[in-house]
């Protein structure tokens, strides 16, 4: 079976799928995966062959129009389609020379899903985020404001729809591009237990659990109790990672933080800090008592698998669905603010009191017993046969 697989550059939805690829290819598939330069190399030890959309006008790689996404739906809705059409013809080509039996898309590749409408060739979304639908959507605070933006701005989407119908994509509306209906073939990662509203999802959705790669390098366990912190790749709030060193310097835990990008220096730090730029995330987790997380969909999972409670501390709307998910469960506690005191509030409440670490495990064993990579595989194999 031959499969064409989209994504958007970006490792949080990339990270996720390879596990997937992997099986897929030592399953004899054959996977044409369309991404961009900087995870060639992961994809090809995926196994799957690597198609590059760099050379295309893509500006969903700029960082600007990447914040502003999140904030403007028409710009968004521009972008998507401008992305949709940079890439037409080399993705017509590559469709009329690889001949695939499945496209399978990121759930905001929304490229993917056009083509196969386009081409009439049977797909299936691949959700690295929370499935998505009328009930799942209200854990997503977007305000009135927003709603009326939208609204005025709709004159603007008609028109790039209508840039879509002309280049032959037969796409009515903007929801057509943008909602996975439940006729959709949904692969999600993560559990029926953890998804919000799973219950209004048709078994079309498949929910395989979280994709986690195994421990490379081993972290020593130097306390009773260890904390961990990360707030992902790009977060660069000073004064949250100075007051978490000042704070629980005092302590008695190992604290170890995850410091991405962020090139600040802190001078004197305790003994009991450990500073990196970045970890082995699992290998942290599997010894971690507390971790403080801005809950992207992956860390909280990953969290979440090794049965570690969380402090949910969400930065965007998306992430703030996955800290409501795991209030809901008893397996995070929300961080009031980011003074000393709470900091150390939250994670002492979050350690000594048992039902967080409950919560936590209970969520893990969701994990541990949904139907994992073998499932989607099958589930791909008879959508592709």
């Amino acid at each position: 079976m031959k499969i064409a697989w989209f994504c958007i550059p970006a490792h949080g939805h990339t990270n996720p799928t390879l596990g997937l690829v992997k099986a897929l290819a030592e399953a004899g598939h054959k996977v044409y995966y369309f991404s961009f330069e900087m995870f060639r190399a992961k994809i090809e030890n995926a196994g799957a062959t690597f198609i590059p959309c760099d050379e295309y006008d893509f500006e969903m790689e700029d960082k600007e129009n990447a914040d502003r996404v999140g904030k403007d739906q028409a710009f968004a809705v521009e972008l998507l389609v401008s992305s949709t059409l940079a890439l037409d013809e080399m993705v017509t080509e590559k469709i009329a020379v690889l001949q695939p039996d499945v496209i399978v898309a990121d759930s905001i590749a929304y490229w993917g899903k056009l083509a196969a409408m386009k081409h009439g060739i049977p797909f299936v979304s691949s959700t690295t985020t929370f499935a998505f639908n009328r009930y799942s959507s209200r854990y997503m605070k977007h305000g009135v404001g927003e709603t009326l933006k939208m609204l005025f701005s709709m004159p603007k989407v008609n028109k790039q729809i209508k840039r879509l119908q002309e280049k032959g994509y037969p796409v009515k509306g903007l929801l057509d591009i943008v909602q996975n209906d439940n006729d959709t073939n949904t692969v999600v990662y993560t559990s029926k237990y953890f998804q919000p509203c799973s219950d209004t999802f048709s078994d079309k959705y498949h929910f395989i659990g979280p994709s986690i790669r195994p421990i490379t390098d081993a972290f020593e366990k130097k306390a009773k109790k260890t904390v961990y912190i990360s707030m992902g790749t790009v977060n660069q709030n000073r004064e949250f990672y100075r007051n978490c060193i000042h704070a629980l310097g005092k302590t008695d835990y190992q604290v170890i933080i995850s410091m991405g990008t962020n090139t600040d220096h802190f001078d004197a730090v305790p003994e009991n800090i450990e500073l990196y730029e970045s970890v082995d995330q699992m290998a942290v987790l599997s010894i971690a008592d507390a971790f403080i997380t801005h809950c992207g969909m992956n860390s909280a999972s990953e969290g979440l698998y090794f049965g570690v409670p969380l402090i949910l501390f969400p930065q965007t709307p998306e992430q703030d669905a996955v800290a409501r998910r795991a209030e809901e469960l008893g397996a995070g506690f929300r961080l009031p603010s980011i003074s000393k005191d709470d900091i150390v509030k939250a994670v002492t409440r979050v350690i000594e009191e048992k039902n967080f670490k409950r919560g936590a495990k209970k969520v893990s064993e969701s994990f541990k017993s949904s139907g994992g990579i073998k499932e989607a595989v099958s589930f791909i194999e008879s959508v592709g046969s």
